[in-house]
């Protein structure tokens, strides 16, 4: 048996490292995290496993001939580069729910520390006073408060439970869960501007993506019902740290707690040091229960997958037997950009996907172009939890039907993928691909005609079809300095509507954005990124 080079650049427990020694045909190294002496070890390494602190970029694996596995003990994959390690056939895997019951236990402890100002008095009593006064220190109890949970994932649930079991109420706003999802009758399924006027406490627990980025505004922050406490240990940069401290200073928030920052360390935050803010470095996974976990759980996943036994959390795609990963990237680039496509263009949830393959040149591929529309639906809102091995499972707890259907097809080509889906209010939305010379192709919207590549910063706009709309978004951009890099539009039949597809060489500010949704020659415009 051929020994593979398990390189450890990160603290596991004991009785990982034990598991990963013990386990045949592996070697386990341990090196310190830093660069220098891990470019060395990767020179006969076949697997590394890090944290989300260690970069590990294209030219780093430039020095890892050999290496076959990255394994991030960690839900998230920041700092690795997975399109370089896909092009080299390298798997890359991370560790989702590992910490979930450890990251809501510290949200609900900031809760609770807000709720009775611990900060405050424990310094006030290390200094030497004693609160004779106790109307000065009055804190609020948490039974018969409401908490509003922005994201009902793994973590989101788990603090959706510890407050119920406090006498909370619980309220929860994420558009991708059905209410008949949830088990628990008690927990509310809103939308944001209600969880936001009613809730006493605001917990995040959304993934970092495109989509969340600056989730809550300067607009929303003023829909928060006054005084109410807002808690962040999701991730940085999805409600700007200068809004709250706003916020708290006219006194529309009574207290801010974060454990996650837009910068780490986080510096220059106008949040730390304020009174009513509780600050944490970015600690809500750190218990020895969380590590040892994560540890057995990433160790676990290494040796199965070294073995060929399984690839649980694979994040790219696992290549396909009989088919090179270069044979295969065209049609799975096809199919996730036509999920993320219809995932943009959905106005209510999706019930139902039905996808049709036509032709030879597709045969054999139904079912990882399916994981690939599926990973295209999934990951504007699920980022990088999402990957082409676990993408049907979560479609699946989702609720979503998915069938190989027959009869759908929107397209004359003799190759082509369609998928058709199926919302709330049963409205459809069908989408075909093909490929040119191996390049992925969207040729038809519904019963629009379009040509265009599915990759890049996209805009997808409606319009009615009557002159002058070139013109006068062609002037629109041309004011803002924007350049237009492409431009396709479909019409199914003079004088109707219309369908466009433009790209740019990066995303359109947001006021550019909101002006072209003013035009009166609007019907609906879209902003995406494939």
């Amino acid at each position: 048996m051929t020994t593979k080079r398990v390189v450890i650049a990160t603290d596991l427990t004991a009785d990982s490292l034990d598991l990963l020694k013990a386990a045949d045909g592996i070697d386990a190294v341990i090196v310190p995290p830093k660069t220098a002496q891990v470019r060395e070890a990767l020179a006969e390494a076949s697997a590394i496993i890090t944290r989300s602190d260690f970069r590990l970029d294209a030219p780093l694996l430039g020095h890892a001939p050999k290496l076959k596995l990255i394994a991030r003990m960690s839900a998230g994959l920041t700092g690795v580069d997975i399109d370089a390690a896909t092009a080299r056939g390298i798997l890359v895997m991370n560790a989702p729910g590992g910490s979930a019951i450890a990251a809501a236990e510290h949200t609900v402890t900031l809760m609770l520390a807000l709720a009775r100002n611990l900060p405050a008095v424990h310094e006030s009593l290390r200094e030497g006073w004693w609160l004779f006064d106790r109307s000065q220190q009055i804190g609020r109890q948490l039974h018969g408060k409401t908490c509003g949970i922005v994201g009902l994932g793994r973590v989101g649930g788990r603090v959706a439970q510890l407050c119920l079991a406090l006498g909370m109420r619980a309220l929860a706003c994420d558009p991708y869960i059905h209410e008949e999802q949830i088990r628990d009758a008690r927990i509310q399924l809103v939308g944001l501007d209600e969880l936001l006027r009613e809730s006493d406490y605001i917990s995040l627990h959304v993934p970092a993506t495109r989509e969340t980025q600056n989730l809550l505004t300067a607009e929303s922050l003023t829909r928060i019902k006054p005084g109410a406490c807002f808690i962040n240990t999701a991730h940085g940069g999805i409600v700007s740290e200068a809004l709250l401290a706003d916020a708290l200073k006219e006194g529309r928030l009574g207290g801010v707690a974060l454990d996650v920052w837009d910068e780490e360390p986080p510096f220059n935050s106008p949040l730390i040091g304020m009174d009513n803010v509780i600050h944490t470095p970015h600690i809500g996974d750190n218990t020895a229960e969380a590590r040892q976990d994560l540890s057995l759980q990433i160790a676990r996943q290494v040796i199965d997958a070294l073995a060929d036994r399984d690839y649980r959390n694979v994040v790219n795609m696992p290549l396909l037997p009989g088919l090179s990963y270069d044979e295969i990237r065209p049609y799975m680039q096809l199919a996730e950009g036509i999920g993320t496509l219809q995932h943009a263009l959905a106005r209510s949830p999706i019930r139902r996907i039905a996808i049709e393959i036509i032709g030879e040149d597709m045969n054999g591929l139904i079912k990882a172009m399916t994981v690939g529309i599926l990973k295209g639906l999934l990951s504007p809102f699920l980022g990088d939890q999402v990957s082409y091995v676990n993408a049907p499972l979560l479609a699946a707890e989702r609720g979503w039907q998915i069938t190989q259907a027959k009869g759908i097809q929107i397209s004359e080509y003799r190759n082509v993928i369609t998928c058709q889906i199926t919302m709330d209010d049963s409205e459809e939305i069908s989408i075909a691909g093909a490929l040119f010379d191996q390049q992925p192709m969207i040729v038809q919207i519904n019963d629009y005609r379009v040509n265009f590549e599915p990759r890049g910063h996209l805009l997808i706009m409606g319009s009615y079809d009557k002159p002058g709309v070139i013109g006068r978004v062609g002037t629109l951009m041309a004011q803002r300095d924007v350049n237009i890099a492409s431009w396709h539009t479909g019409r199914a039949e003079p004088g109707g509507n219309t369908l466009t597809a433009l790209s740019f060489d990066e995303d359109l500010p947001d006021d550019v954005m909101e002006t072209l949704r003013a035009q009166d020659f609007i019907r609906h415009v879209h902003q995406l990124r494939i």
